[in-house]
């Protein structure tokens, strides 16, 4: 019995680990990480490099970065007076108890938190507007860069990672150059203000104080590294997760109806097992790094407690000194913690931020030309033309020659995968030839801007592609400027007039994701109304009545016959009442040209064009 045969479910193979050789403390708190999944791993980038690459998406805000700046000194300068405003009500109001200096010290301090308050909100608000916008705009562009890729990036790549790329991977970017610097820059400063006022306060607890600031940079060298290499592979799980999702929900009619959701459920648990495996290493080494650097802390604290409390005794230093010490000491030990535990961040960050780099680095495998066309008058014309499909074994079309005139209409007829489908391709320049050349009035393809090339051509792929929109939306997609009287005649011609009409809401009717609320039939019209108001010189219809019945392929036929008028048109079809409607007839096989001639021509001739003729209608050919 024919039928689709899907595949089987892929085997559970062993993951790959990382084989180096540790003890056993190290592969109890790091593990081996996998290294299977359905997507590759970006090359590493070094973080100097990653800075390097997107730090010139920051530079249209850099007048607001100053502002930010400015509230990064005056923060923890402002909190270091506040504290020096404590040191003074300890010792010049608590211990005298003398309430007359209290009023003085009061106001000063409630000023500075005023002002401390003001100051935290513009920077906050400045950062995360900064933020945002350099957000948008690095989406934009690396959206924009996809866009300009080639068709073969998009059959070779799976659409749900290049998602995982644009959104979760793009907003790690952000973290890692703008706000991990401007968090970079404000631990900086805090920790140079309140070591200044250690040592104002007391230089000996200053030097005591210091001591452990060397475990805090071991701590964070030792982590991060770990770190980074976990939140790569979490990435690149992330990306196979959205990969199987949208290839699975895309597919959902084809899923139920051959009761495949399980062995979807499963394919997804299987990469959601993998990410949940990557977190949990990161998270096992981020949850054993806040503890050790805590006992860091606390051992800082107790020596500077212990000199303190010597110096206290020996009347070096005051208690509202050391109070406002230990008050200081609290506020440097948390820059410097956030600092170290900053490194960890940017090189979790790096992994997103390499994924983008990656994708920014694909380049076209179609060159833009820089010869712009006008409007052509429609010659089209393959010179010897040779091509293979990129990871392919043998060539889709092989030394064709062919030649179409202003204003003619040629059919490509043959069996499946004899590479009518791939000459259109080769004309939009979605791929360029391996061998020959490709020319519209005389000018090879290579040589014209792509824009200005595309202008001119009118497509009806097979696949009916529409959008989440309306009705009159799509129609006018083929020309955005179209007037709605131009659209109503475009849908009149492609025969979906009428059963726009019928619609809740006519040409204002939404019709969902990839156009579902339409049959198959009304989709194709709609598709057909879309090419047609383009109004371009050079007419491509790959199957245009493939899904309509036998009648209304029939007026569909006589509007395309007065629509082609004047055109140069290239039908692709499997339906011989179609292309024997043609002025001349190419047979494709195998890739390369087999018969071309009138649909006459070829039926006296007996040879293939002849027999699939007898194979599809059961009868003696007649002529037209």
């Amino acid at each position: 019995m024919g039928g689709v045969r899907l595949r089987p479910a892929p085997p559970v193979r062993a993951p790959v680990m990382d084989e180096r050789p540790r003890g056993r403390l190290s592969r109890l708190l790091w593990p081996p990480l996998e290294r299977g999944g359905l997507v590759p791993a970006a090359p590493p980038v070094p973080i100097r490099s990653i800075v390097r690459r997107f730090w010139p998406d920051a530079r249209p805000y850099r007048k607001w970065l100053l502002v930010s700046l400015v509230a990064i000194v005056l923060v923890p300068a402002i909190d270091a007076a506040m504290i020096w405003m404590f040191k003074l009500v300890v010792d010049e109001v608590l211990r005298p108890a003398d309430l007359g200096a209290f009023w003085p010290i009061a106001f000063a301090y409630l000023g500075l938190a005023l002002l401390a308050s003001v100051v935290t909100f513009v920077d906050e608000y400045t950062s995360t507007w900064v933020g945002e916008r350099f957000l948008l705009g690095l989406r934009t562009r690396v959206f924009e860069h996809v866009q300009g890729l080639s068709l073969d990036f998009f059959e070779r790549r799976r659409l749900g990672d290049t998602l995982a790329r644009l959104t979760g991977d793009v907003a790690a970017i952000e973290s890692f150059v703008l706000s991990g610097l401007v968090d970079a820059l404000s631990a900086i400063v805090t920790i140079v203000v309140f070591t200044t006022l250690l040592f104002i306060l007391s230089w000996e607890l200053a030097l005591a104080s210091l001591i452990v600031l060397p475990a805090f940079w071991a701590a964070a060298r030792w982590f991060s590294r770990r770190i980074k290499e976990a939140s790569r592979e979490r990435r690149r799980h992330s990306g196979s997760i959205s990969a199987v999702a949208e290839e699975s929900l895309a597919n959902a009619p084809l899923v139920q109806a051959y009761n495949r959701q399980r062995w979807e459920v499963g394919r997804f648990h299987e990469q959601g097992e993998r990410t949940f495996r990557a977190q949990m290493a990161s998270t096992r080494l981020r949850a054993l790094y806040t503890p050790v650097v805590g006992v860091i802390e606390l051992v800082g604290g107790l020596v500077v407690m212990g000199v303190g409390t010597w110096q206290l005794s020996r009347g070096s230093l005051t208690l509202g000194g050391l109070l406002a010490f230990l008050v200081a000491l609290s506020r440097l030990y948390s820059p410097v913690k956030s600092l170290s535990k900053l490194s960890t961040t940017i090189y979790s960050a790096s992994a997103g931020a390499e994924r983008v780099i990656e994708l920014l680095d694909h380049e076209p495998a179609v060159a833009d030309g820089r010869r712009p066309l006008g409007r052509v008058a429609g010659a089209v014309e393959l010179d010897g033309v040779s091509f293979a499909y990129p990871g392919t074994s043998g060539p889709s079309l092989h030394d064709i020659d062919l030649r179409v005139e202003p204003g003619s209409t040629v059919a490509l007829v043959g069996r499946s995968g004899a590479g009518k489908t791939t000459v259109a391709k080769l004309l939009l320049r979605f791929y360029d030839p391996d061998a020959g050349a490709v020319r519209v009035d005389g000018v090879d393809l290579r040589e014209a801007r792509l824009d200005s090339l595309r202008a001119n051509v009118a497509l009806l792929l097979q696949e009916t592609l529409v959008f989440d929109g309306t009705v009159r939306e799509n129609i006018a997609y083929g020309r955005p400027d179209a007037s709605d009287e131009e659209i109503e005649r475009a849908a009149r011609a492609a025969e979906a007039h009428e059963f726009i009409m019928g619609l809740p809401h006519g040409y204002d009717t939404q019709v969902g994701q990839r156009g579902r609320r339409l049959s198959g039939g009304q989709r194709q019209r709609v598709a057909i109304a879309r090419a047609l108001i383009r109004d371009a010189p050079v007419l491509i219809l790959d199957e245009p009545t493939s899904a309509m019945d036998a009648e209304s392929g029939d007026r569909m036929l006589a509007a395309l016959g007065r629509l082609m008028e004047g055109r140069t048109t290239i039908v692709i079809s499997h339906d011989l009442l179609l292309a024997r409607r043609a002025d001349e007839v190419v047979v494709l096989d195998g890739g390369t040209i087999v018969e071309h001639g009138t649909h006459d021509e070829l039926l006296a001739a007996g040879g293939d064009y002849a027999h699939l003729w007898w194979l599809r209608h059961g009868e003696p050919a007649v002529s037209a």
